[in-house]
This record gives structure tokens, C-alpha cells and sequence, in this order.
């Protein structure tokens, strides 16, 4: 069952005969081409991309079959002409991720449908991945790893934290990555007690230095943290990673389908709460996608909600210890019946650079 067919499914359960989509991420999703101008129109019987001159033919080429990639001069002419041919008479809109003035446009635009708002329905279908795009974010994953086996080769402390960034995206950029899944992450000393800190232009400090980054592959995500040490670790260096590595290793020893998220928190807080209370500041992890932050979510109010085959989730305890440092560790996997894939194969041994 593709992804037209599934969002069918779900839109007649609705009471909805067509929907218009204009997020770009559900654009890509669907149709499996990324563009920047034009819309989805999907009704009972057809679908249509519709976009202008710049990437009509390469549309043509790279969008899934179940669509025509149209180029029409009047795009309310054409919205009036098909929906009225499919006998449309509610249209689904995502009110998740258009505007209120988008919506009103619309509304006015043509008035002889009603316009329903489906809120995340896309976005819930997208939390299920199919082979396809597991093998993509495999392969976003295996490009993030290239780049961590080569930056632990490169180090050395004089070394600023920005030159390590780009390091790391050069690297992924060069082994094939389309593009990064978010701003990389390269920060030490002080600074990795900001768990979403900016690289700064300063040679790295003693201490921890955590590089969270990730690579993109046919614009899906990979998302991984692993925390090095510059100069030699003491005893509390040791101490605080090692707590961190034990709370991602028992969580993700957890995870499998059934398991829930707010457990899974749970277990990684626990861990860290014992020796180090309230130094974890955030969630235990999140889904990923053809965005970095889909859903689900492990965190503490994800009681309840329990994980499916196909869902994936990061698993990225830290330890936050503000004015000294900080340390995060990071994979992403895949949820199964009795366990979970790791996407992930970069070490997670304790590195010391001198």
C-alpha cells in the first residue's frame, strides 16, 4: 500500500473527497519529489503535482507514478475544473501547517467547496516508515558515521569548534549527503553543557566536546551525538559518561514494539537522577523523518503512548552540568517486534584527543 493510497483510505473515514497539500515536506512524502512552488491535488480517482516551468520536467521524471505533473497557466481554473469533475464537495487542508491567511485565500478562491481542516493527519501516516525510507535514512546514517570515522582521525585541540563542523559536513557532503538535517552541533569545555550550542571561532577547550549532526539522503534525516574527550579524562570525566552511556544502553534495551515512551524516559532518568539529579534537561529522544522533530516522542508525558514496528526514535541521554561541561550520546533506530534496528554504527567508546 503506498502513501496515496493509505491517505485515501484515511480521508474517506473523514467524510473529505480531496485534499490540497502545501506543506513542502508532505509534498515530498507524497509524491517522493521535493519542489519549492506548486501544490498537491489529490481526489477519489486522481492525483496531480503542480508546479511551474523549473521543475516541471524534472518532476516528470522523479515523482512517484501515481501523480500528473501538470503546469497549468490559471491554477484556480484548474483547482475549479477537477474538483468539480471528481464531484468534490469537501476539501482537506493541512491547518497544522497553513496559515490562517493561506486558508482564507483558499476559502474565498472557491466557494462551492468546503474546505476541512485534517490537521496532522499526513504527518500521523508519515510516523509509519515503509522499507523505502528506511533504506534512505540508512543510508543518511551510514554517511553521518563516515564522517565521525573521520573527524576522530583529523582532532587535535588545536582545532576550533567551528573548523570541526565543517569538518563534518564536508565530509558528509563529499560521501553523498543531499544536504544536513539540522545546524551542526560542535561545541567543548563549557560550552557542551549547552545542549544545542553554536560552534564558536575558539580553539577546543579541555573537557567534553559533543558534535550532535546529521546528514540528509533524498532529503531524509539522520540524527546522531557522540561526545569525545580533548586532553586526558579524570575519574568524574569518566564518571559522567559512563552514566550517560549506561542510561542509552538500558533504554534502548527497552525499546522493542509495546514498549512505552514514557517508560523508556523513565528508565534513562532514573539512571542519570541517581548520581547526577536534574542535570537532564530534556526529552530521552524523538522521532525522525523527512524532518528532524517528527513524532512520536519519548518523554515524560508519553505515558501511554506505545511504540509500532516502523516508528523511529533517537535515544540521546545527557548529563548538563552548566559553568563546566556536558555530555550527550546519540543513536537513532528503527522500532521492531523484539528489539530495534540501530542505524547507527559509530563507537561509543570513551575517545580521549591529546
Amino acid at each position: 500500500m503506498n502513501q496515496v493510497t493509505k491517505l485515501r483510505g484515511a480521508l474517506a473515514a473523514r467524510g473529505v473527497d480531496a485534499l490540497l497539500v502545501l506543506d513542502e515536506l508532505n509534498q515530498h512524502y507524497l509524491s517522493g519529489f521535493a519542489f519549492t512552488d506548486g501544490f498537491l491535488l489529490i481526489t477519489k480517482e486522481s492525483a496531480y503535482l503542480v508546479t511551474d516551468f523549473r521543475y516541471y520536467e524534472n518532476a516528470g521524471k522523479h515523482a512517484y507514478s501515481d501523480f500528473e505533473v501538470v503546469m497549468p497557466e490559471d491554477r484556480k481554473a484548474f483547482i475549479d475544473e477537477k474538483l468539480a469533475a471528481a464531484g468534490a464537495k469537501t476539501v482537506g487542508f493541512e491547518g497544522g501547517s497553513v496559515s490562517y491567511e493561506t486558508y482564507l485565500s483558499y476559502k474565498e478562491a472557491h466557494p462551492a467547496v468546503e474546505f476541512v481542516n485534517i490537521g496532522g493527519l499526513i504527518e500521523e501516516i508519515r510516523q509509519l516508515k515503509t522499507p523505502e525510507e528506511l533504506e534512505k535514512m540508512q543510508k543518511a546514517q551510514d554517511i553521518t558515521d563516515l564522517a565521525f570515522s573521520h573527524i576522530v582521525k583529523v582532532l587535535t585541540p588545536k582545532m576550533t569548534e567551528i573548523e570541526v563542523a565543517a569538518e563534518l559536513e564536508y565530509i558528509m557532503r563529499k560521501n553523498g549527503a543531499d544536504g544536513f538535517a539540522f545546524e551542526t552541533i560542535s561545541v567543548s569545555g563549557d560550552a557542551s553543557a549547552l545542549p544545542h550550542g553554536t560552534p564558536r571561532n575558539v580553539p577546543l577547550k579541555k573537557g567534553f566536546l559533543t558534535m550532535d549532526y546529521g546528514a540528509k539522503y533524498d532529503g531524509y534525516c539522520s540524527d546522531m551525538t557522540r561526545t569525545v574527550v580533548i586532553g586526558h579524562a579524570d575519574e568524574e570525566i569518566k564518571k559522567v559518561y559512563h552514566t550517560v552511556l549506561r542510561a542509552q544502553t538500558e533504554a534502548m534495551a527497552y525499546l522493542r514494539e509495546g514498549a512505552d515512551c514514557g517508560e523508556a524516559d523513565k528508565i534513562a532518568r532514573d539512571i542519570i537522577d541517581a548520581s547526577y539529579p536534574g542535570t537532564f534537561g530534556h526529552s530521552l529522544g524523538h522521532s525522525v523523518g523527512l524532518y528532524i522533530h517528527e513524532s512520536p516522542r519519548l518523554y515524560t508525558r508519553g505515558f501511554g503512548r506505545k511504540l509500532r514496528v516502523g516508528e523511529i526514535v533517537t535515544v540521546e541521554p545527557g548529563i548538563y552540568l552548566f559553568g563546566k561541561y556536558g555530555c550527550r550520546i546519540e543513536d537513532m533506530v528503527a522500532i521492531e517486534k523484539n528489539g530495534v534496528h540501530d542505524f547507527t554504527r559509530s563507537p561509543k567508546d570513551l575517545i580521549e584527543i591529546l
